[in-house]
């Protein structure tokens, strides 16, 4: 059995000492680049370094997947496994942005079980637990119920001509927080068409889910977490009476741009 206000307890610290980097609030940060494009900064490592020794600590027998952790393969034999992104949206991070999160996640059998989301930045937690709702700050999420495709909100910096019949709403960097909007019913539709990682979207997914979104791959599949190879193409979280107008506005680009797999 989980602590879960020990979970909580530890995820806000983790929170915290993001924070305590943040240029936002003030703070000299290093930041590099790992692969061209792929920013990292100190405090994905620091952020890193304590979550494993505190989620490990509190549930030893779970595994671990995390960004910024070399992958250890023994994980496909647990059961459990601890889901981590130790800082979700850099980017925005290391300008200074408050659209990034800590994102923490325990999978069941390739299913979250618990999901969390450390915001300090925007004075925001947020946590769902499977069959228990999803609440930010204490209040109880209720997810978008928009019934028309068109003009549904996405957040989003620009659209592509296919996609202005949509309306754009502000984006925060972090993948995890605007999928964690359409729960917030602040957004009707999230959607991506490359491949990504299970660590970007195992605790928001499960806290859209658990405020009643619908929760897909690019192509209207279920996602499996703890696999193998620990990425999936695409992902899609709307409004459930939308999902499938999504899944066919996005089905030519879905299958034209799936077609190369990244290394």
């Amino acid at each position: 059995m989980i602590d879960h206000q020990r979970l909580q307890a530890i995820v806000r610290e983790a929170g915290a000492i993001a924070h305590s980097f943040w240029p936002g609030a003030g703070h000299a940060l290093e930041s590099w680049e790992k692969n061209p494009g792929d920013p990292v900064c100190e405090a994905d490592i620091a952020v890193d370094k304590f979550l494993k020794r505190e989620l490990q600590a509190l549930l030893p027998s779970a595994g671990w997947l995390s960004e910024e952790t070399v992958d250890a393969p023994a994980r496909l034999g647990n059961r459990l496994i601890w889901l981590v992104d130790p800082v979700d949206g850099t980017r925005d991070f290391v300008r200074g942005r408050s659209g990034w999160a800590v994102s923490v996640a325990l999978i069941s059998e390739g299913r979250p079980l618990i999901g969390m989301l450390s915001a300090p930045a925007r004075g925001e937690e947020w946590l769902a637990i499977a069959g228990q709702g999803a609440e930010r700050n204490g209040t109880i999420l209720k997810a978008s119920r928009r019934t028309e495709f068109s003009g549904a909100r996405v957040p989003a910096d620009s659209l592509m001509k296919e996609d202005q019949i949509l309306s754009p709403v502000d984006k925060p960097n972090g993948i995890a927080l605007r999928v964690a909007m359409v729960g917030a019913d602040e957004a009707d539709i999230v959607a991506t068409l490359r491949w990504g990682y299970e660590w970007d979207i195992g605790a928001a997914t499960l806290i859209a889910r658990e405020a009643g979104a619908a929760i897909s791959d690019a192509f209207g599949q279920p996602l499996d977490y703890n696999k193998r190879d620990p990425r999936s193409f695409g992902l899609l979280v709307t409004a459930p009476a939308i999902h499938a107008d999504a899944v066919a506005h996005l089905e030519k680009r879905a299958r034209d741009f799936s077609i190369t797999k990244p290394d």
